[in-house]
């Protein structure tokens, strides 16, 4: 078994989903007493915050790479950055260190064409539906199309990740602004949305939604399963 590096903290409640879904997983697939092989780094995600909404975006590329350098240290095998929106950074971490990054777009987007879709809905930060980090990685080597909320919504989608899921609170309201949305996706012409910002799953599901829903954080995870469970290098 490869042992899996994690970098959390962004928030830590989505990397706790990390850590429950990977051991479970790796459990289920194993039996017996099984879990992963793992190590996490956990940065505050205070500093990670305040980085990316001055800008900062050097500053927080420097603190990933040194983390996954600790990973890489402590004899992980592989990164798995426990977030979307940080994987704007991907390259310079992946420059830092020996050991491969398991892009989390990579990862949803073989879940989307696995499922047969090449059109969904995105939900997530603002960095991530505006910046084109994740949206063109879908487009250009996949061929998948990936649309956002108008401006409003989108602000409206950035202030319940930062104001409310990653301080641990699920509002109903908040779960009916995401339901409206979806809902527009698929007037859209979209036949599924990506949960791409992994706080996001632990406010909408499938029960929720019109659409089917893509957990970008659980498709991850268990892309981090497969990675340790198989031989070679991939």
């Amino acid at each position: 078994m490869k042992a899996i590096g994690l970098i959390g903290g962004m928030s830590w409640e989505s990397s706790a989903l990390y850590y429950r879904i990977i051991n479970e997983e790796t459990k289920r697939r194993l039996r017996g007493h099984h879990n992963a092989h793992s190590v996490m780094v956990t940065i505050d995600f205070a500093e990670a915050d305040r980085m990316m909404h001055s800008g900062d975006w050097n500053g927080l590329a420097a603190l990933l790479s040194d983390a996954a350098g600790c990973l890489e240290r402590a004899g992980a095998d592989c990164v798995l950055l426990c977030t979307n929106t940080m994987h704007k950074l991907a390259d310079k971490i992946v420059a830092s260190v020996h050991i491969p990054l398991l892009h989390i777009v990579d990862a949803t987007a073989s879940a989307i064409l696995r499922n047969g879709h090449r059109k969904v809905g995105l939900l997530a930060t603002r960095f991530t539906m505006e910046e084109p980090f994740y949206r063109d990685r879908l487009s250009q080597r996949f061929g998948i199309e990936a649309i956002v909320p108008p401006a409003d919504a989108r602000a409206e989608v950035h202030r319940i990740i930062f104001e409310e899921l990653c301080h641990g609170a699920s509002r109903p309201e908040s779960r009916a602004a995401l339901v409206r949305i979806i809902e527009q996706f698929r007037n859209e012409g979209a036949t599924a949305v990506i949960l791409g910002c992994t706080e996001v799953e632990l406010l909408i599901s499938d029960a929720d939604s019109c659409l089917p829903t893509l957990p970008s954080a659980r498709i991850h995870a268990l892309a981090g399963v497969d990675f340790a469970l198989s031989r070679g290098d991939v």
